[in-house]
């Protein structure tokens, strides 16, 4: 029998979310795995960046016991998380135009390099800017987003585009405009958002991948163990000094 609490009801279509991306989206999900296996490959260094709750998701793939070493947070201040004081700040530096390229231009990110892009719209000037500018600098970029709000929103960057019109790949999280699950009579506004616990599983699939892709190559990928199992320390200091030349989290 069905749960109709609100509970189950919020359970049941995050599950059901998740089942379109992993049927909706595979061949996107192989073929991001696989350009990050390449990268990895050719030397070449991981960054993730995402802007406020979408930070949430970019953040849960960098130095994360089970995951990728290389996968490095490309941080803007004020905009990861919602740690800046008015939480409204970082809503607003979104809008911005240029604060992206001049992270860019003062981060390690160099061609070659893979960066993925979180942005539940796509539609502000910050995710759309560090993708043009990434792109420009000879990234490969791929994006993370609903592709639904750029047909029912309307675009914050002068160009008119979402992030979606300036990556290599993109992964389509289904997210519905709103991002809330949820409505009930006696309730003025929709709630539950699904977007954190979709994207980061996403995302996670995208890393299993590239591990997986890495390992059929012949090549070890560089995994991070947990420290709380017995020799993870061990384990993760050798990753981090093999690699201490692409991680820079450690700076």
């Amino acid at each position: 029998m069905s749960d109709r609490t609100p509970a189950g009801q919020f359970l049941d279509a995050a599950i059901g979310l998740l089942h379109r991306i992993r049927d909706e989206e595979a061949d996107s999900v192989a073929a991001a795995g696989a350009l990050l296996a390449d990268t990895v490959a050719d030397g070449g260094r991981l960054f993730a960046f995402g802007a406020g709750h979408s930070s949430l998701a970019a953040q849960d793939i960098v130095y994360r016991a089970g995951g990728l070493a290389l996968m490095n947070l490309l941080a803007v201040p004020g905009v990861v998380g919602v740690d800046v004081m008015p939480a409204t700040l970082g809503s607003a530096l979104e809008r911005v135009d240029g604060l992206a390229s001049a992270v860019l231009d003062s981060s390690p990110a160099r061609a070659g390099d893979a960066l993925v892009i979180v942005s539940l719209s796509g539609r502000n000037a910050l995710p759309v800017e560090m993708a043009m500018n990434a792109r420009a600098l000879g990234l490969k970029v791929i994006g993370v987003t609903s592709v639904a709000y750029a047909t029912e929103t309307t675009s914050r960057h002068v160009s008119g585009t979402y992030l979606k019109d300036h990556c290599d790949l993109v992964l389509d999280s289904k997210i519905a405009v709103g991002d809330a699950e949820l409505t009930l009579d006696h309730v003025p506004a929709p709630f539950a958002p699904a977007s954190t616990v979709v994207t980061t599983a996403l995302l996670q699939a995208v890393m299993a991948t590239a591990a997986a892709t890495l390992a059929d190559r012949g090549i070890e990928p560089p995994l991070l163990r947990s420290g709380n199992v017995d020799g993870g320390h061990d384990w993760n200091g050798r990753i981090l000094e093999q690699y201490g030349d692409r991680i820079f989290y450690r700076h």
